[in-house]
């Protein structure tokens, strides 16, 4: 599927897409819950690509004492 660069957003959103829609929204879902985000910024025809974005002190968070990057 070709995603322009205007529709990004909507991958991201229940329901949409040719199967169930729900394999970025819920991804998105429950990295909110975390704190850390997600985003398209791949390009039409070069593939799909993203990135995800964690906070400072949120990888403490998440495991404890243990740094996990």
């Amino acid at each position: 599927m070709v995603v322009a660069g205007g529709e990004k957003e909507k991958i991201f959103e229940r329901g949409y897409g040719k199967n169930t829609g729900m394999g970025l929204f819920l991804s998105r879902e429950i990295l909110a819950i975390t704190g850390i985000s997600i985003t398209g910024n791949g390009e039409p025809g070069k593939g799909a690509r993203f990135a995800i974005r964690v906070p400072p002190g949120v990888r403490e968070r998440i495991n404890g004492s243990v740094k996990i990057w």
